[in-house]
């Protein structure tokens, strides 16, 4: 299996754990704040790459002039983009959450059209078009049904700035990643984010002495920080420095679709026909882009 491919997978995996990130932050954020969790979050991640950082940094000398962009993606990536992910889950439904989040397709091929890092092909609008139709319509019921109370608008509005720092980070970081290896920036931005966390969390009492979550919270936390933080972002970067921003970025609309499969036996929450109808669409889309960036590379 060549590395093109097996990209292609690390980015779906990335994506569709990130659905289920959603599902266990909306779990969780009851129990914290969500500073503390992004900070917990993040500290298990790091703690999981620690050996990799490590390594990595005595076998590679970071220019100077390099740090303190790499600083700036860190703090992105990996302090504001966990805490508007998980503030704006305090506030919205997950479905609500993963639309906004679903924008970054849209958001990273603006970014990347207006820095002439990528074409805006009529295909590759096309294709994030089609996606992101596909997440609106598999989540439609939920969208159009019933307002379900509360600050819901907020939580969007705030989910989107997730989007946006994302985004940034997936036009930006590409370079380095290519240079210094995926494990070795994804150890260090994440590090540098738990470190930039750690003052707010202090002063929300997180650091005061051990989290007071239940069993299953315990359980929710443990996987944001294992697999949702260390082994997600570790894939979703190792994807970046192998394909186009846009082409990883696209894979993102696949995360509401893994939420709603997922509420299906822990929730007992039904798959509708529009859930079906918005998977085909999302991997129409996958398949059109993919489809643009392989008739380029020919080309």
């Amino acid at each position: 299996m060549n590395k093109f491919l097996l990209a292609n997978f690390a980015a779906a995996f990335a994506s569709l754990s990130a659905g289920v990130s959603i599902v266990a932050t909306r779990f969780v954020i009851g129990e914290t704040d969500p500073i503390s969790l992004a900070f917990f979050r993040y500290f298990i991640g790091a703690m999981c790459l620690l050996p990799f950082l490590a390594i990595g940094l005595k076998r590679v000398r970071l220019p100077a002039n390099h740090i303190p962009p790499l600083i700036v993606l860190g703090i992105i990536l990996y302090a504001y983009f966990p805490w508007s992910f998980t503030a704006s889950l305090k506030y919205t439904t997950a479905a609500y959450g993963a639309i906004a989040l679903a924008t970054m397709p849209i958001i990273t091929l603006l970014i990347a059209w207006t820095m002439k890092r990528e074409p805006l092909t009529g295909a590759k609008f096309l294709s994030v078009v089609l996606a992101f139709a596909g997440v609106v319509t598999a989540v439609s019921d939920s969208l159009f049904g019933d307002n379900p109370g509360g600050n819901y608008l907020l939580g969007i509005s705030i989910m989107l700035t997730a989007s946006l720092a994302a985004s940034i980070y997936s036009v930006f970081a590409k370079p380095f990643l290519v240079a210094y290896g995926t494990t070795l920036i994804t150890a260090l931005s994440m590090t540098i984010g738990m470190i930039a966390l750690s003052p707010l969390a202090y002063g929300e009492g997180a650091l005061s002495g051990i989290p007071d979550f239940s069993p299953l919270g315990w359980v929710a936390v443990l996987f944001l920080g294992v697999i949702g933080g260390a082994v997600q972002f570790t894939s979703y970067t190792w994807a970046l420095s192998w394909l186009a921003p846009t082409r990883v970025a696209i894979y993102l609309t696949l995360n509401p679709i893994s939420a709603i499969f997922l509420a299906w036996p822990l929730l007992g929450e039904p798959i509708t026909v529009e859930a079906i109808i918005g998977l085909m669409l999302v991997l129409s889309g996958i398949f059109l882009v993919n489809s643009a960036r392989q008739k380029e590379a020919a080309g």
